[in-house]
């Protein structure tokens, strides 16, 4: 009892300090949930080692047992820009390069078909910030996108699911994790899109574009699951939710489609494993992504409409899909090791680069190690290390188009990433 209250009291702190989460891995979202999964390239579907159930597989929760995890991921993201080829050469590195994103998730048997928990985690990683200076735009030292003085956005999401599963036989169980859902933004530095003097008229919303202040906007979903244990040594998991309606970020409504709307994009995942020996396991997930049903996300940076509007430019990226592959080894009583591979779709294409500078979303490539060292019975330490080579997309500067041929020439975006975790874990 004094330990459940004790966790009771952890809860709101750790929600808190998750809305500090920034990542970028897979588009936005982060390549796995909790420090296990993400030790397996975010294979997860059928794992039930962990309290993770809220976003990874809700039936989880059924065979989870009771057990807390506490944890923290410093993410290490490398950003920049260039552009070659026009009047407005520059070459320029994002500051704000370490994120320390934190975690927690516990989990409660209440009997041997009942399972329920709660997880608290983050999305992010539309996060930069270059500094001012960089070129002239016929008024002065100005930042790449001829604003000032530095350039950024900031996008973070908290997601806190609490959740229940339940196991119908002994094989099979299914669950639900309603998602409330938190969402704070900023952008800073975009004065050329605010019709300023200059530049074409871009907005239908004047002063509606780069405030520089946080708004909030919060929303309500659902995720389910189903996990199925076939046999002793292979099961199948599944898990979906839908997209997201959030409230629109009113103090951006002359930058996101549709007046400052910026939904969270429906996404499902299936997965197996494989118990090779008794000591080794497979796990493999397919992910899929609709960025593409959410107009701020996915409208082409090209779109002949004014920002904010139904049909306004957004950053255009495209639907992914994600392979995660993973391999835990329980080396001795005290030690498991894992590694995984993960492997996505980059949803940015060459024609949205400029818009992408805000958002260099671009890494399609995941590394991981991880492991669990046992201390006691009811204690363990987990960690994992993630890498992510860098990746780049190229293409014409949108301004070739606001400022006449050859202002822009040809611009990069590029971005690669390295992330450590550890968690400590309780069962009772």
């Amino acid at each position: 009892m004094r330990a459940s209250r004790k966790l009771l009291y952890l809860t709101p702190l750790c929600a808190l300090l998750a809305t500090g989460a920034a990542h970028a891995t897979n588009g936005y979202f982060s390549h796995g949930y909790g420090i296990k999964a993400k030790g397996m390239g975010g294979a997860s579907v059928t794992s039930t080692d962990n309290t993770f159930a809220g976003a990874n597989n809700p039936a989880a929760a059924a065979w989870a047992g009771t057990r807390a995890e506490v944890g923290l991921d410093a993410f290490m993201p490398d950003r920049s820009m260039t552009r070659t080829g026009g009047g407005l050469n520059a070459s320029v590195d994002s500051g704000s390069n370490l994120f320390l994103i934190p975690e927690f998730g516990y989990n409660r048997a209440i009997n041997d078909k009942l399972g329920v928990g709660i997880t608290v985690y983050g999305n992010g990683g539309m996060n930069t910030d270059y500094p001012s200076g960089q070129i002239n735009c016929g008024a002065g030292p100005a930042n790449v996108l001829c604003g000032g003085p530095n350039l950024g956005v900031d996008l973070m999401q908290l997601i806190v699911a609490p959740t229940v599963a339940y196991k119908f036989n002994d094989r099979h169980s299914v669950g639900i994790s309603p998602l409330l859902v938190f969402q704070q933004f900023k952008a800073y530095g975009l004065q050329a899109f605010d019709n300023a003097p200059g530049f074409p008229p871009m907005t239908g919303v004047p002063g509606k574009v780069t405030s520089g202040n946080y708004d909030q906007s919060t929303g309500v979903g659902v995720r389910l699951g189903y996990l199925g244990k076939l046999n002793d040594k292979f099961s199948i998991g599944a898990s979906y939710a839908p997209k997201i309606g959030m409230s629109k970020f009113d103090d951006y409504a002359g930058l996101f489609a549709g007046g400052g709307s910026f939904d969270i994009p429906e996404n499902y995942t299936l997965g197996a494993s494989f118990q090779a020996t008794p000591a080794i396991t497979l796990a493999l997930d397919y992910s899929r992504i609709n960025y593409g049903g959410i107009a701020a996300i996915a409208n082409p940076s090209n779109n002949a409409a004014p920002l904010g509007s139904a049909n306004g430019p957004g950053f255009g990226w495209t639907d992914i899909n994600v392979w995660k592959l993973g391999v835990q080894w329980q080396a001795s009583t005290q030690w498991t090791l894992r590694a995984g591979l993960n492997f996505g779709d980059n949803p940015v294409q060459s024609r949205d680069v400029s818009f992408n500078i805000l958002a260099p979303g671009v890494v399609t490539r995941h590394l991981t190690l991880g492991g669990t060292y046992a201390m006691s019975p009811q204690t363990e330490l987990s960690f994992f290390y993630m890498y992510a080579p860098s990746e780049s997309v190229s293409g014409t500067s949108m301004f070739d188009a606001l400022m006449g041929p050859g202002a822009g020439g040809t611009e990069t975006i590029k971005m690669s990433q390295q992330s450590i975790g550890i968690q400590f874990g309780w069962r009772w």
